[in-house]
This record gives structure tokens, sequence and C-alpha cells, in this order.
């Protein structure tokens, strides 16, 4: 009996910590469901209620409405919105994001051809912006309100000010054009090509975010090194370097990352603009091409798509925060 009752806590800790384990995947299922099929309406009536559309772009703007309706009918156009609805969420239950309207390709294969450009970019941003940003806030930081913390500030908000197109045609104008230093578009082939083709692209949609980056990290910082624990580690003789690097950086960074993970959606939304600017064969250049030409069923899939990513990317932002600071962990323990 004695033995009973002494292991019985013991074999019922394993499902005590897995359950919140449990808990936490289904409920971030549960979002990205939620979430992609709100995006799916959402999408599917916003390109419905755009002037103009798909049978235009194929016969002409000077087409007759009978020729227009001719095509609606044969793209499945003319049916009713819940019967069209009903019909694209049945393909994606297939996991078929649908055909072009216009090039008749298949939207999975435009995705999978251009996506990993896309990815490539906003990486390399993400990485310029923290390796600028960290400095640039631990320089702040370290002197503020004393001309270097007035230096770094005035540089974020000034590139915080313009827009991105502006910055990008810029960078081109002088360090492609004029200098010669990078390509002044495309992006390249092979790891160093691919290096050196998004540069200027990822230095554009970095100067664009790195104001945010800067500011959160400067003011966290800054209360960090304020904090009661940072205070006693000097007292125990504990020298700067190690004292930044063990504990103020390591939670100084954490409003960075969550900062990223919250502006996947702006980082997406700026790459098809930046990708626009500098002629890359990217996700985003697709997507603004598709909503030009009302291509429907490429605009959704790819607005599905950019969804997905934002949903991963706030879960890859929640682990890496749990991780960098383990009071976190501690909470979601509790």
């Amino acid at each position: 009996m004695a033995q009973t009752t002494g292991t019985s806590p013991q074999s019922g800790r394993p499902g005590q910590q897995a359950r919140p384990a449990v808990v936490w995947v289904l409920s971030r299922i549960g979002r990205i469901v939620i979430v992609l099929l709100g995006l799916s309406v959402v999408t599917f009536l916003v390109v419905r209620l755009m002037p103009g559309g798909p049978a235009q772009a194929l016969v002409g703007v000077r087409a007759s409405p009978e020729a227009i309706a001719r095509i609606n009918e044969q793209l499945g156009l003319a049916d009713a919105l819940p019967q069209q609805y009903l019909r694209y969420m049945t393909q994606l239950m297939h996991g078929n994001l649908g055909e072009s309207f216009l090039s008749g390709g298949s939207v999975d294969d435009i995705v999978s051809q251009h996506l990993a450009v896309t990815l490539e970019l906003i990486a390399y941003a993400v990485a310029l912006a923290v390796l600028l940003g960290i400095p640039l806030a631990a320089i702040a930081a370290r002197y503020r309100e004393r001309w270097p913390d007035y230096l770094v500030r005035a540089v974020a908000i000034v590139t915080f000010g313009f827009p991105s197109f502006w910055i990008g045609i810029i960078l081109i104008a002088v360090l492609a054009l004029k200098l010669g230093w990078f390509p002044s578009g495309g992006s390249g082939t092979g790891p160093a090509g691919r290096l050196s083709h998004l540069f200027l692209p990822a230095l554009t949609m970095c100067l664009s975010f790195l104001a945010v980056v800067v500011r959160s990290m400067r003011a966290s910082l800054a209360d960090l090194l304020q904090a009661d624990f940072v205070d006693l580690a000097r007292v125990k003789g504990l020298g700067t370097t190690r004292l930044w690097s063990r504990h103020v950086l390591r939670l100084g960074v954490v409003p960075a990352v969550t900062l990223v993970g919250m502006n996947a959606a702006y980082l997406l939304g700026t790459s098809a603009i930046i990708e626009n600017v500098f002629a890359i064969d990217g996700l985003g250049q697709q997507l603004v091409a598709a909503v030009l030409q009302r291509d429907f069923l490429v605009v959704q899939g790819i607005t599905l798509v950019f969804g997905l990513l934002v949903v991963i990317s706030t879960l890859i932002v929640e682990a890496l925060q749990s991780w960098l600071d383990p009071r976190l962990r501690r909470g979601s323990d509790d």
C-alpha cells in the first residue's frame, strides 16, 4: 500500500507536465485555423469588390459586356458568391490553392517558385536590423541623454521618416549606379550572388524598420541598467563586458524579438514594395502583379500564405521569448 501511495504522484507528473504542452499546441492550432479562415473570407470578398476583373484583363477594356459575361461564365465568376467561396474552400481542403485565371498555372507552383526569395529577403533584412540595432541601442542606453544617444535616435528617426521605396531609389542611385558597389536589381544566383544582389533591398527594409528596434531596445536596456540585480552584480565585481553579455543584452533583446514577430505583416508588406523597386522576382512582386491584373485566386493564395507566415512567426517569437527570458517560462509553467 505504501509503495502504491509513493509512486502515484511520480506517475502523475509526466501527465501533468504534458497537459500544458498539449493545451498550448491545441490552442495555437485553433488560432491558426481561425486566422486563416477569417483571412480567406476577407480576401475573397475584397478582391471581388475591386473594379474590373480577370475577364476584362483577358479580353481587354474595350470588350463588349456580352464577351465579359461569357468569360465570367467560363471562369465560374457568374455564380453566387457563397457558391464561389464554397468551391474555393473545397479546393483548399484538398491542398489546392487554385489556378491563375490569366495564365492557367497552378497557384501552388507560383508560391513554391517565388516564396524562397521573399523569405531570404526578409531574413536578410531582419539580420541586418539586429546586427545594426543591438549595438546602436546599447550605445544609446549606455550614454543615455548624452550626445551619442541623441545621435543614434536622430539617425533612427530620419530613416524611419522616409518611405521605404524612396530609400531604395536613393540606394540604387548612389551605391549601385554611381559607385557600382552593388547590383541595382535582381536576386542573383548562388549564395554569393544572393548576398550581393539582395543586400540593397535588405538594407532598405532594415533602415525602414531599424528605428522600431532601436527605440524599443534602448528603453529596455536603459531600464535594465537601473535594475537591482545589475547593481548587485556590479557590487560583486562583475566586469562590464560580462555584465552586458550575461544579463543586460540577453534580457534586452526580448522586446526586439517581440517586435520582429509583431511586425511580420509589415515586413511582408514592405517586401512586396521593395521587390518591385529592385525587380526581384519574389512572392511580393507576384502579389502586386496579380492585384493589378485582378487575378483573384493568385491574390487569395498568396495572401493566405502570407497570413500563415505571420502566424508561424508569432509562434517562433513566443518560443524565443521563453528561451531568452526564463521568467516567461516560469510564468507559463505556473
